[in-house]
C-alpha cells in the first residue's frame, strides 16, 4: 500500500519523506531514508528528526500465522514502534497521524472476553488502542484507516492472491483450505488514496474508519476468477488441502459510514483489480 500511496502523493506534488528497510527505490522522487521500524528508537528518531507535517504511517511486520515465531517481531514493528511514533509525533504537534489497523484485528463478535485471531491482530488491536488514548488524552490528531482483504501489485508473494497467481503462471497448483471464507477484496491503488485522504480530510481526528469494497466473496470465486485472468496453464487451484486456520473471521465494513466521514469509495472492481495484478505479476 506505502508503494501506491507514494505514487498518489506524487501525483499531488507533495514533499515526501518516506522510510524503507532496504536499499531504496532509485526512481521515486521522494526523499529516501533506510530505517528498520522493529529496532528500538529508530522510527521516534527519524520523526523528531524530519519533523513531518502529517504522518502516513503503512510500516509494519504484516503476516496472518498463528506462531509463536510471529509474536515478537509484529509486538516490536506493529505495537512498539506505532507507540514510539506516537509520542514523538505528539511531542511536535505534528498536523496529522493517519494510523494502519486492520479488519482483522479483533473478533468480529466483540464479547467480553474478546481474542485478537493472531499474534499480528493482537498487535495492531493494541496499537489502535494506543492511538485512540493519545487522541483523548493528549488531544493528538490521529486517524486509524482500518482496511479490509487488501491486494494488488507489489504484494508479498505468501498472500492469497499472489500466491495463487504466481503458483498458476509458473504452472504449479496452489493449495487451498475450503475456499469458503467471506473476504472484502479492496485493491491497493484504491487503498492508498483513502490514506492520502485521510492526512487532509477535516474533522476526522479520533476516528477508527474501516476500508473496503462493501463486497464479501468467497475465496473459491476470487480463485475462480484468478484462473480466468491467468488462462491455461498446467496448474490448478487444489481445495480442501489446508486446514482452516484458527480464529478465522468474516468482517462486514460498513462503506456508506467511510464515504460520509471520509468522502472516499473503492472504485476498483475486483475482476479488474485482478486483471492488473495478473499483469503486474507476469512481468516481474
Amino acid at each position: 500500500i506505502g508503494s501506491h500511496a507514494l505514487r498518489v502523493l506524487e501525483e499531488e506534488e507533495a514533499e515526501v519523506v518516506a522510510l524503507s528497510r532496504g536499499v531504496p527505490p532509485a526512481e521515486r522522487r521522494a526523499r529516501w531514508l533506510r530505517c528498520d521500524i522493529g529496532q528500538p528508537g529508530a522510527v521516534a528518531g527519524v520523526v523528531t528528526s524530519v519533523r513531518p507535517e502529517a504522518i502516513i504511517h503503512l510500516a509494519g511486520a504484516v503476516r496472518g500465522d498463528r506462531s509463536l515465531e510471529a509474536v515478537t517481531p509484529t509486538l516490536r514493528a506493529n505495537l512498539v514502534a506505532t507507540v514510539e511514533l506516537l509520542e514523538a509525533a505528539t511531542r511536535l504537534n505534528c498536523r496529522r497521524i493517519v494510523l494502519s489497523g486492520s479488519l482483522l484485528e479483533e473478533p468480529a463478535a466483540g464479547g467480553p472476553q474478546a481474542v485478537p485471531p493472531s499474534p499480528y491482530g493482537a498487535s495492531r488491536w493494541a496499537a489502535s488502542a494506543y492511538g485512540r488514548m493519545f487522541h483523548a488524552l493528549f488531544e493528538a490528531p490521529v486517524v486509524i484507516l482500518r482496511p479490509s482483504f487488501a491486494y494488488g501489485p507489489g504484494q508479498e508473494r505468501t498472500k492469497l492472491i499472489p500466491y495463487v497467481i504466481t503458483a498458476l503462471l509458473d504452472g504449479g497448483s496452489p493449495e487451498l483450505s475450503s475456499g469458503e471464507r467471506l473476504l472484502d477484496c479492496v485493491y491497493a491503488e484504491d487503498v492508498a488514496r483513502a490514506y492520502v485522504q485521510a492526512a487532509a480530510a477535516p474533522g476526522v481526528e479520533g476516528r477508527t474508519i474501516d476500508i473496503g469494497s462493501g463486497t464479501a466473496i468467497p475465496v473459491r470465486r476470487i480463485v475462480e476468477l484468478i484462473v480466468e485472468c491467468v488462462g491455461p496453464t498446467a496448474g490448478r487451484p487444489r481445495f480442501g488441502e489446508l486446514p482452516v486456520r484458527a480464529l478465522e473471521q468474516e468482517v462486514e465494513v460498513d462503506v456508506d459510514e467511510t464515504a460520509r466521514v471520509l468522502g472516499w469509495r473503492a472504485t476498483t472492481g475486483l475482476e479488474e483489480g485482478l486483471r492488473r495484478t495478473v499483469a503486474w505479476y507476469r512481468k516481474v
